[in-house]
C-alpha cells in the first residue's frame, strides 16, 4: 500500500534549496505519494494571543493540520535565518500549535537542513531535532546538507558519496518508521 509522504521546504523564497532538498528526500521514497507543501500557501497574519483571542484560528491553519494527519510521514527541510527557523515557518509552527497539543500526530518525521555554506543551516536542524525530540515519541530521522550549490545536483541528488551516504542512512531510518 503506498505511503503518502508530506514534505515542505521551511521557507518562503520562491527558489527555496531547501524545499528542493525536502522534494528530492521525498522522491526517494518507493511507491509514495508526495504532497509538496510551499508555506506561500500557508501565509497567515502574525501569531499573537490577542489576535487568536479576537479573530479564531486562521483557516489556513486548520487546512495545513489536515495535511499532516493525512500523511504517513513527514518531511521537513529547515532554512536558517539568524541561527533559527524562518519566520514563516514559525508563524504557522505556532498557529498549528494552536489547535491541539499534538502538533505532528505522532508521525514519523525526516528533518533536513540546507544552506550555501559550510554548516548546512546546523544549528536550525539542531533546534528543531531537540524540540520535536519533545513533541513525539516516534522516530525522528534528521541530515545536513551544508554547501547546497557544490553538493547538489538536480540531476543526480547528492554528489559528495560521504554525504550522499549519510543521507541514506538517514532515509532508511525514516523509511523503516512509516
Amino acid at each position: 500500500m503506498s505511503k503518502t509522504i508530506l514534505a515542505f521546504g521551511a521557507s518562503n523564497s520562491k527558489n527555496s534549496i531547501n524545499k528542493q532538498l525536502a522534494k528530492f528526500a521525498a522522491h526517494q521514497i518507493a511507491d509514495a505519494t508526495v504532497n509538496l507543501l510551499d508555506l506561500n500557501d500557508y501565509e497567515m497574519p502574525l501569531y499573537g494571543i490577542d489576535r487568536e483571542n479576537a479573530e479564531g484560528i486562521p483557516q489556513l491553519a486548520h487546512d495545513f493540520k489536515a495535511q499532516l494527519k493525512a500523511a504517513d510521514g513527514i518531511i521537513i527541510s529547515f532554512a536558517e535565518h539568524n541561527g533559527a527557523y524562518s519566520v514563516a515557518f514559525k508563524n504557522v509552527f505556532d498557529w498549528i500549535s494552536r489547535i491541539e497539543k499534538d502538533v505532528w500526530y505522532n508521525k514519523p518525521m525526516l528533518l533536513l537542513a540546507t544552506s550555501p555554506g559550510g554548516r548546512g543551516a546546523q544549528t536550525v536542524l539542531d533546534i528543531a531535532v531537540n524540540k520535536f525530540k519533545i513533541m513525539t515519541s516516534n522516530t525522528i530521522a534528521h541530515f545536513s546538507l551544508p554547501s547546497f550549490q557544490q553538493n547538489f545536483s538536480t540531476e543526480n541528488g547528492i554528489v559528495d558519496a560521504a554525504l550522499n551516504k549519510a543521507f541514506q542512512n538517514a532515509i532508511n531510518e525514516f523509511i523503516a518508521a512509516i
